[in-house]
């Protein structure tokens, strides 16, 4: 699923991230949504996220 949509992510959805200072190297980053950062239903570079532990990344893959 993309990481696109605002709808298709809830608090507590298992994802891969990119942080900002990751973006070059395209490193994925896993866990769990703790937090929507975007407001906008949709972003072309993916909905901005917290998770748990508290890493800032933008929605790449929605795991499961």
């Amino acid at each position: 699923m993309e990481g696109t949509k605002r709808s298709n992510i809830a608090i507590g959805t298992k994802v891969r991230v990119v942080q900002k200072q990751d973006q070059s190297s395209g490193k994925l980053t896993e866990g769990v949504v703790a937090r929507l950062l975007t407001n906008s239903q949709t972003h072309p570079h993916g909905i901005k996220v917290k998770l748990e532990d508290g890493i800032v990344g933008r929605v790449k893959e929605i795991i499961g």
